[in-house]
Order: structure tokens, then C-alpha cells, then sequence
């Protein structure tokens, strides 16, 4: 197993800027995932890494070795991309052995290394199969089989369950995390599914316009947002633009938020804003930090009464877009808060805590 070392990576592409000056170290063994809108770079520094691509500026390092100047094949590195790149014409067997072959491998050490392959995906019974006769997670297996088989330093992931149904992309998103866990190699998934970024990764880097916003844990990326581009784009998010008033610490005004017609939304912020004593700050809020009540709440501050503008039902949860006198708020509140669904235009109180109001810096 080997790490991967980004060292102020940038790449352009005439005038356009893929990526500017983007550093990462990636942990030896460690699911790590690259997350971002559709043109953030995310692929661009994958392919960067593979070799298929050459950064403007900047250095690549697998294993503490720069190979910058390498070319893909003496990276030693196994990759699955989005359609899977299978052969159709070989045989389940055959497709796995493909790398093997290239490196003009003993017959024996390939099919010792082809049958290892197929076990830890749970293909055995497949290998004379063709990719036609396969369903799409079986067909997604073997791209991984094939790329595990060379024994790579690091696998690579091309957005690989993007093509698959949602019910078997779920199911393959955990299996791919226990075949990764079982093999110990460093890999470095691509993908925009925010939920699969954060249920199967080790660590998380959201890209956006060119730069790496944020590195952390799932956990740190989505309840301590780097900026707003990066609250905006994990999960959903309410924001308020706020400054203090005089005289009351730690109670800021929401700028765009009304309760009443003369009434502006005051808020009480937790330590996180106090200790950073600004005049003005971002406050985050996610929907299912917002509690409801049918009856008045007895809470001055963090709370309003609102009106219901939209509702949907997703199984587990309700999930609401409620208004106030001036701004809206989302919600998502369990199922069982409701005996049926709420009526468009029906009024309640809706409240929060104040440790749940989180700085924010604007980003780039």
C-alpha cells in the first residue's frame, strides 16, 4: 500500500482554469473521496494522478515517489471508470486477466491471481460468463476485479455506480467499501452523490471552482462547513445574514428574516460566534436541526411562528418549506411529528438551539 502526495497542483486548459494550486495528501489504506459539482476538476485530478494527464504546475508523488513524468503503466495503478471499459467479446476470466497478460505474467501466477480476484467480488462462479450476461452491478465487479488483480499501489474510481439503479447503487456503494477494506489499498473515489461521498469515505475533499474548499472527516464537512460553498453543496442548508445588537451580546439580527411586519428574526448564537466577537457573520442552520411545535413556544429568540408553502413525503421524514413574515426556512422533521400531512397554509411554531447556528466564512 502506498499514499498519493498533491503538491500545489494547478492545470489549465487554454484559458480555463481547471485547478489552481491544489495540495492533498491522501493516507495510506484510506477511502478517500473527491466531491463536486460537474466541472469543479474532480476528474481532472484523478487523471492527473493516473498519468493521463499533466498538470500545468505542480508535482504528483505515489509511495513518496514523484511521478509526475511517468506514464500511467509505471504508476502501478488500478482504475474503474464510469462505463466500466469492459471487453465484450472475452469472457469474465479473460477481461480480468487482460492486465495480466500485457505484463506477460506467468500462465500459472495469472490464473492464481484472475481466481484470488474473482473471490473477493464474489464472481467465482461467473468467470466464464460474458459482460452481456451480467446485470450492471455484477458487470461493475469485474471492472474492480480487473483493476484489483495487477495488485496496484493505489485504485483509482471514476464515478464507477454512477450508470447503476438506486436500490443496487446503494448495495454496491457498501460493498465497494468492504472490498476496499479487505484489500487494505489506498483509494481515491470521484463522485457528485453527496450521500455516497459520506457513508462510505474515510475522508472527504469538496472541490469547487478550481481550488480543494474543504478536507475532513463526513462528519466535519457537513456539520463544520468550511465556507458557504461548501454548506450550500453537502445536504440541504438554511443560512442568515446577521449582525449583532448593541447593547445584547451574543444576539444577532437576521438581516432578510421578519417575523412580524416591524419585527426582524433575533437570534442567540452559541460560543463558536461569541468567541469570534464580529459585527457581522453567515449562520448556517440545517432543515433537521429545526424543531416544531403546534403550541406557542416559550423561547424569545431562535423561534417564529410560520406558515406551511410546500411538503413532501420521503418515507422516513417530512420535508418542509415554511415562511415567515419576510424569509423561509427549510425543515426535514421525522414522519411521526405529523399523523398525516400537512396541509398547504397551516401555521406553527418552529424553534431551534443556539449551538446549532454555525459560522461561516464566505470562501472563495
Amino acid at each position: 500500500m502506498k499514499g498519493i502526495k498533491i503538491d500545489h497542483v494547478s492545470r489549465i486548459f487554454n484559458d480555463n482554469v481547471a485547478l489552481a494550486d491544489v495540495s492533498l495528501d491522501v493516507k495510506e489504506g484510506e477511502f478517500f473521496s473527491l466531491l463536486g459539482p460537474s466541472g469543479c476538476g474532480k476528474s481532472t485530478l484523478l487523471n492527473i494522478i493516473a498519468g493521463f494527464l499533466e498538470p500545468t504546475d505542480g508535482l504528483v508523488y505515489i509511495g513518496g515517489n514523484n511521478v509526475t513524468d511517468l506514464l500511467p503503466y509505471r504508476r502501478n495503478i488500478g482504475m474503474v471508470f464510469q462505463n466500466y471499459a469492459l471487453f465484450p467479446h472475452l469472457t469474465v476470466f479473460e477481461n480480468v486477466a487482460y492486465g495480466l497478460k500485457i505484463k506477460k505474467l506467468p500462465r500459472k501466477e495469472i490464473e492464481e491471481r484472475v481466481t484470488e480476484a474473482l473471490s473477493l467480488v464474489q464472481l467465482s462462479s461467473f468467470a466464464k460468463r460474458r459482460p452481456h450476461q451480467l446485470s450492471g452491478g455484477q458487470q461493475q465487479r469485474v471492472a474492480i476485479a480487473r483493476a484489483l488483480a495487477i495488485q496496484p499501489s493505489i485504485l483509482l474510481l471514476d464515478e464507477p455506480l454512477s450508470n447503476l439503479d438506486a436500490k443496487l447503487r446503494k448495495e454496491m456503494q457498501f460493498e465497494l467499501r468492504n472490498i476496499q477494506q479487505r484489500v487494505g489499498i489506498t483509494t481515491v473515489l470521484v463522485t457528485h452523490d453527496q450521500e455516497e461521498a459520506l457513508s462510505i469515505s474515510d475522508r472527504i475533499g469538496i472541490l469547487g471552482k478550481g481550488h480543494l474548499q474543504q478536507v475532513g472527516s463526513p462528519l466535519e464537512v457537513y456539520r463544520r462547513p468550511a465556507n458557504r460553498f461548501v454548506a450550500e453543496f453537502i445536504g440541504q442548508v438554511n443560512l442568515f445574514e446577521a449582525v449583532a445588537k448593541k447593547d445584547e451580546t451574543g444576539i444577532y439580527e437576521a438581516l432578510d428574516y421578519q417575523t412580524d411586519e416591524n419585527t426582524t428574526l433575533n437570534l442567540d448564537v452559541g460560543n463558536l460566534v461569541i468567541e469570534q466577537k464580529q459585527e457581522k457573520v453567515l449562520l448556517m442552520l440545517r432543515p433537521e436541526r429545526i424543531h416544531i411545535s403546534k403550541t406557542l413556544v416559550e423561547q424569545r429568540l431562535n423561534s417564529a411562528k410560520v406558515k406551511l408553502q410546500e411538503a413532501s413525503y420521503i418515507g422516513n421524514a417530512l420535508r418542509l418549506k415554511v415562511v415567515m413574515n419576510k424569509g423561509e426556512l427549510s425543515i426535514n422533521t421525522p414522519d411521526l411529528m405529523f399523523e398525516t400531512l400537512p396541509n398547504i397554509g397551516d401555521e406553527f411554531y418552529v424553534y431551534w438551539d443556539a449551538k446549532d447556528l454555525i459560522p461561516l466564512e464566505e470562501g472563495e
